[in-house]
Parts: C-alpha cells; sequence; structure tokens
C-alpha cells in the first residue's frame, strides 16, 4: 500500500523524527500535536483549556492538509500529564464533535515535549 507523508506549515513543525501524518489508502496517522503556536514554535499559554484548544486547532490543520477533518476522526489518544484535565478535554470535544463521538483513549503521563500539559494524536478516514 502506498503512503504520503503530510506536511503543512499552519501546523507545528515536528520536534523530533517523525512526519506530521501520514495517509494510506482511506486513512490518515496523526502524529501527536502539542499545544505549540506554529510561527513561534512555543507553548501557547500555561492555561490547559487554550493548550487543549491548540492542540485541536493544529490536529485539524494537519488533517486539512490530508484532505479529511476533525469530523473525520475515527480514534483519538490523549495523553495528559495530569488526569484531573480529563473533564476539561471532554468539555472541548463536546464541542467539536458530534454523536457518535470518536473512539477515544486517555492516558496520564509522567511529562510531554516541551512542558505541555496534554498530546493528541489521532486516526482519521479520508473519504
Amino acid at each position: 500500500m502506498s503512503k504520503e507523508y503530510i506536511h503543512t506549515e499552519k501546523a507545528p513543525s515536528a520536534i523530533g523524527a517523525y512526519s506530521q501524518a501520514v495517509k494510506s489508502g482511506d486513512l490518515v496517522f496523526l502524529s501527536g500535536q502539542i499545544p505549540l503556536n506554529p510561527e513561534t514554535m512555543k507553548l501557547v499559554s500555561e492555561d490547559v483549556s487554550e493548550q487543549i484548544n491548540q492542540v485541536f486547532i493544529n490536529l485539524n490543520y494537519v488533517l486539512e492538509a490530508s484532505d479529511s477533518s476533525l469530523e473525520k476522526i475515527l480514534k483519538l489518544n490523549v495523553y495528559l500529564t495530569n488526569l484531573e484535565h480529563f473533564g476539561k478535554v471532554n468539555e472541548h470535544m463536546e464541542k467539536i464533535f458530534k454523536k457518535p463521538y470518536p473512539a477515544r483513549a486517555a492516558i496520564e503521563v509522567k511529562g510531554l515535549p516541551k512542558g505541555a500539559l496534554i498530546e493528541i494524536d489521532a486516526i482519521a478516514s479520508v473519504k
């Protein structure tokens, strides 16, 4: 199966040895996005709600570059440095997604790149 590597200047550049996303067949696999401003490559804020919002903005731009959209997300993996922020993730998801919601995992981790409070990766359809 063919692979297409996705990159957009609208989302933060990779800060390691990975692509923003890889499209194969009818699926796009998005690397984790943290709440970086793509122009400055710095965290948008220390506020978790603002960080969650920026992560979804970044995911959306990568999805657009992949000929997909937030509505076509099938699976999300959410990494939080504090599971007490889980409720805020739900609040944002209820604003972004309609029922039925995508499949999701939420995991508390010790730390994330650049001191982020959240990271999300995803699998989406392109159809």
